[in-house]
This record gives C-alpha cells, sequence and structure tokens, in this order.
C-alpha cells in the first residue's frame, strides 16, 4: 500500500512539474512577443506590402482578380500563414498553399506553393524613441503548385523593409528579388518594389495607399514591369479579452488593387484580410 501511494505521489509530482513547465513556456514566449512589440512602432501591417515590423498572427487573406477578358480568379489563402516570434526581434513565418480557382474551363484550379520566411529587425524605435523600424527577411518556396498553379521551380526571396513614422503617419518601403534556385530561364528573375503610406484615424482605422511593381529579367515576361496602385483601409485592432496584456485580437482590412502599366496579368484584384493576434 506504502509503494502504490508513493507511486501516485510520484506521477503528480511529475504531472505538475510538466504543466508548470509549459505554462512557464508560454508565458516567457508572450513576455517575449510583448517586449518586442513594445521596442518598435505600433503600425497594422498592410494589406498586400511587406512591414518592417515583427508580428505575431494568424492570416486569411482571400483575393479576387479580374482580367481584361472578363475573367476571375479567386485565391483562398493567397499563401499566408502563422506568423511566429520565436526570438527577440526575429519572426519566422509559416505560409500555407492558397487554392486557386480560375472559373474558366481552359486552366484548371489547384494549390499553389508553400514558403517560409525568415525575418530579423536590426533597428528599431517605438514612438516615444524615433518612431522607425528595419527590417531584413529571406522567403524560401517550395514548388507545391498543382497544375501550374505554382511556380515551377523553388526561389529564394531576400528583401529589406525600412519605415519611418510621422506622429499618427507613416511611410514603409520594401525592396526584394524572386530567385529562382533552378535554370534561371524557366521563370527569370523579379525585382518587387512595394512602397505604402498609412494614416492612423481614431483608435481603429488605418486608410492607405500602396504602390505594388514588379520588374521581370528573364522568363516569358522578360524585360515587362507591372505596376498597381493598391488603395485600402485596416482595422486594428478589436481586442477580444479586456485584460490590456493579452495579445489575443482581430485585425481587418480590404484594398483594391488597380494596374497602371500597360502590362499586367489582371485590370484590378480585390484584396480581403483577416489577422488574429495572439
Amino acid at each position: 500500500m506504502t509503494r502504490v501511494k508513493t507511486s501516485v505521489a510520484l506521477f503528480f509530482s511529475l504531472a505538475c512539474s510538466t504543466v508548470f513547465a509549459q505554462t512557464s513556456f508560454f508565458h516567457s514566449w508572450q513576455d517575449r512577443v510583448r517586449a518586442t512589440s513594445a521596442a518598435q512602432p505600433g503600425w497594422v501591417v498592410p494589406v498586400v506590402a511587406p512591414s518592417s515590423v515583427i508580428v505575431q498572427l494568424a492570416r486569411f487573406d482571400f483575393v479576387r482578380q479580374y482580367t481584361s477578358t472578363h475573367t476571375e480568379t479567386w485565391n483562398y489563402g493567397n499563401g499566408k500563414g502563422v506568423n511566429l516570434i520565436p526570438f527577440a526581434a526575429t519572426e519566422v513565418d509559416i505560409n500555407f498553399p492558397a487554392y486557386i480557382e480560375h472559373n474558366t474551363p481552359k486552366v484548371q484550379d489547384g494549390a499553389g506553393d508553400f514558403s517560409v520566411v525568415g525575418k530579423y529587425r536590426p533597428f528599431a524605435g517605438n514612438k516615444e524613441n524615433g518612431n522607425y523600424s528595419t527590417a531584413v527577411q529571406v522567403a524560401f518556396s517550395v514548388p507545391t503548385g498543382s497544375y501550374k498553379n505554382g511556380t515551377a521551380v523553388s526561389t529564394i526571396t531576400p528583401t529589406v523593409v525600412g519605415g519611418k513614422g510621422f506622429g499618427r503617419f507613416d511611410v514603409q518601403s520594401a525592396i526584394g528579388g524572386i530567385l529562382p534556385t533552378g535554370s534561371v530561364t524557366t521563370i527569370g528573375r523579379t525585382i518587387s518594389w512595394n512602397t505604402v503610406a498609412q494614416y492612423k484615424v481614431g483608435n481603429y482605422l488605418w486608410p492607405e495607399l500602396e504602390v505594388n511593381s514588379s520588374y521581370y529579367h528573364g522568363g516569358a515576361n522578360n524585360g515587362k514591369n507591372q505596376t498597381f496602385l493598391t488603395p485600402g483601409i485596416m482595422m486594428s485592432k478589436i481586442k477580444l479579452r479586456r485584460d490590456p496584456r493579452d495579445r489575443l485580437g482581430l485585425v481587418l482590412g480590404t484594398g483594391m488593387q488597380i494596374a497602371t502599366s500597360s502590362f499586367h496579368s489582371y485590370n484590378h484584384g480585390l484584396v480581403i484580410t483577416g489577422r488574429l493576434t495572439f
């Protein structure tokens, strides 16, 4: 009987130690996220463009693109996923394949590519300390797309992002290059340049204007460039709990990409985005 009591006591001791360790791990993680967020501006992540701040959230986008031939393409997910802050000033994104619906019998629907992103924020200051942020990131994509709904080869995309705030107004700009790991002639190289201007209105609304440009070198679109002007608005953030330290909240937004260049793969695209911060 004594041996049974000892075994039960040992079991409960180990169980309590495990629960305590897990609780301590999550508390430490959340403390790190709060400290990382407090050291940078409180800007909302734009509708389309990359952001210079580090965030932890789950994201799901819908994109509806209209072409010049009056066909439409739905993109469910838009290659977004979960953004995590595993270390100070560091973000890791796990982006799941989107599902693409073409609504035309000539092209098959299917999944897009899987990708991961590593992001580091070397310099930043919150609104009391300069109101600026810089970041470098590298994305790696895997050609998991079905029926040619993704790229033909894996790609690496290094990107540099910077932003500066002036009171409630901020400007962020990002430049990066999509580099194939295989034959360059297959898809070529693409330089992406995104700039966004945002203004905070009241406690929740962030109207914005983005310029999203792509410059193609090699591949089928060699020498061409594509530019979209994207007016949009974000609502950030709707807190889901009363505790001021609790990060759980909802961020919603929408924007309309409007083609302004002579070459464009679609005329305009409606973007709807939802994010859950945690």
